[in-house]
C-alpha cells in the first residue's frame, strides 16, 4: 500500500513538473494541468476538511482580488468575453498552494524541478546559439530578423521564459547538494543564458534578468561571488557581441534610448515607445472614468476604440503592456492595489534583508527565499513593459515561484 502511494506521489510530481517543458510549446497543456490539479486539490481539501494550505493571508488577499475581478466582469460592456478571464482565475492561487503542499509531502519534487529546468535551459541554449549563428535552429525554424526564438518559433518569448525562470533555477541550485564539476557546468549555463537572453532581442526580458541578478547578488550570502563572476563574464561577452552586431545594438540600446530622449532624435520623448505611451495614456483615461472596479478584464482591447478614451498615434492594442496600467483600466483601483501590495511586500523584505546585512545580524530571509523573491519581483515590477496580466502563459509563470515561496515561509513557521 505504501509503495502504491509512493508511486502515485512520484507520478503527480512528474505531471506538475512537466509544466516547465510544456510552456515552451504554449499555454494549453500547462493551463490544463493547473486547472485539473487545482480542482482535485480543492476537492481533496474539502473531503479532508483541512484548510491549512488555504488559510493564510496571501491567499485571502488573492481571493479578494479574484472576487473584485469577477464583479468587474459582471459590470463589463461584454460580460461573456470578460468573465472568461476572471471567473476561474482563483485556480492560480490554489495551484500555488498545491505546490506548497507537494513540497511538504515530498521534497524530491524540488530535485525534479531543478533538473527539468536545467534540461530545458540547456536545450534552449544549444538550439538558440545554433539559430543565432546559422540563421535556423535545429528544427529548421529561421531567425526572425536579428531575434532568436529557438523552440518558441514565431512566439518571440524565449527571453521571457529564461529570464522569468532563472531566479527559480538559481534558488533550487542553492539548496541542492552540489559537486565541483556540476558547479562549473551550472556556471557555464548561467553565462550562456545571460547572453542568449540578450540575443533574443527582448528588451524587457534582458532588463528583468539584470534586475533579478542585481537583487540576488546584493541580498544573498553564499554563492554571491559565483553569480557576480558569471554575470561579469556574460556582460563581457555581450559587449563583444554588441561590437560585432550593429543591428542588435540598435534594437537593445539605441531605440529605447532614443524613445526616452537620452540621445538626439526627431521624436518627442515618451515613457516607453510611442505606441506603448499611447496605450498607457488611453488606459489611464479609462481608469478615470471607472476608478473603483474598472471596465472588466480583457476589455481594454474593446473599449480603447472609444474616442472618449483614445489618445496618441496607436491607442488600441490587446492590452496596455503594463500590469499596473492594465489593472487600473480593467479592475480599477481595488485590483491595482492587489499588485501594488505584492510589490510593497517585496520591497519591505528587501529593506529588512538589507538592514540585517548592514548591521551584521542574522538575515531574516535565506538565500533560497531571496531568489524566489527576485522571481516575484520581476513579475510585479511596475516600471517596464510586460504582457497581459490575465494571459494564461504568464499566469503559469508567475504562480510557480509564489508556491515555492509560500512553502518556504509557512513551513518554517510551522516548524
Amino acid at each position: 500500500m505504501n509503495k502504491f502511494r509512493y508511486t502515485n506521489t512520484i507520478l503527480i510530481n512528474l505531471i506538475i513538473v512537466s509544466i516547465i517543458p510544456f510552456l515552451i510549446w504554449g499555454p494549453f497543456f500547462p493551463d490544463l494541468i493547473i486547472s485539473i490539479s487545482a480542482l482535485f486539490f480543492l476537492f481533496y481539501i474539502l473531503k479532508k476538511n483541512n484548510f491549512y494550505y488555504l488559510n493564510n493571508i496571501p491567499f485571502f488577499i488573492f481571493l479578494f482580488f479574484c472576487i473584485v475581478s469577477t464583479i468587474s466582469s459582471l459590470e463589463a460592456k461584454d460580460i461573456s468575453f470578460s468573465i472568461t478571464s476572471s471567473l476561474f482565475y482563483f485556480r492560480i492561487g490554489i495551484f500555488s498552494c498545491l505546490i506548497w503542499y507537494l513540497i511538504d509531502k515530498d521534497k524530491n519534487i524540488l530535485t525534479y524541478f531543478y533538473y527539468t529546468l536545467v534540461l530545458c535551459f540547456l536545450i534552449l541554449v544549444i538550439d538558440g546559439y545554433y539559430q543565432y549563428f546559422l540563421g535556423v535552429n535545429l528544427f529548421g525554424q529561421e531567425k526572425i530578423g536579428v531575434r532568436v526564438s529557438s523552440l518558441f518559433g514565431d512566439e518571440l518569448i524565449m527571453g521571457s521564459y529564461l529570464s522569468r525562470f532563472f531566479p527559480l533555477l538559481f534558488a533550487l541550485f542553492l539548496i541542492k547538494k552540489k559537486y565541483k564539476l556540476e558547479i562549473y557546468f551550472i556556471g557555464l549555463i548561467f553565462i550562456s543564458v545571460d547572453v542568449l537572453i540578450y540575443m533574443s532581442g527582448e528588451r524587457s526580458a534582458f532588463f528583468f534578468l539584470n534586475l533579478s541578478t542585481l537583487f540576488i547578488i546584493i541580498f544573498i550570502k553564499k554563492y554571491q561571488k559565483f553569480r557576480l563572476a558569471t554575470f561579469i563574464m556574460a556582460i563581457i561577452c555581450i559587449i563583444f557581441l554588441s561590437l560585432n552586431s550593429s543591428t542588435l545594438t540598435h534594437r537593445m540600446f539605441k531605440v529605447p534610448a532614443s524613445n526616452m530622449g537620452l540621445i538626439k532624435s526627431s521624436k518627442e520623448p515618451t515613457i516607453f515607445t510611442p505606441g506603448h505611451d499611447s496605450v498607457i495614456r488611453t488606459a489611464y483615461n479609462m481608469f478615470k472614468d471607472r476608478p473603483l472596479i474598472g471596465h472588466g478584464p480583457k476589455m481594454f482591447r474593446i473599449i480603447c476604440e472609444d474616442k472618449k478614451y483614445a489618445v496618441g498615434i496607436s491607442p488600441c492594442m490587446n492590452h496596455p503592456h503594463n500590469f499596473y496600467v492594465q489593472l487600473l483600466a480593467e479592475t480599477g483601483g481595488i485590483g491595482f492595489l492587489f499588485l501594488l501590495a505584492v510589490f510593497c511586500y517585496v520591497l519591505y523584505a528587501a529593506l529588512k534583508q538589507l538592514k540585517s546585512i548592514v548591521s551584521k545580524k542574522k538575515r531574516p530571509f535565506t538565500d533560497y527565499q531571496v531568489c524566489l523573491l527576485a522571481g516575484i519581483l520581476i513579475s510585479v515590477w511596475p516600471f517596464s513593459p510586460n504582457g497581459n496580466f490575465f494571459n494564461n502563459w504568464l499566469m503559469v509563470v508567475y504562480c510557480l515561484p509564489a508556491g515555492f515561496y509560500l512553502q518556504s515561509i509557512y513551513s518554517k513557521k510551522k516548524r
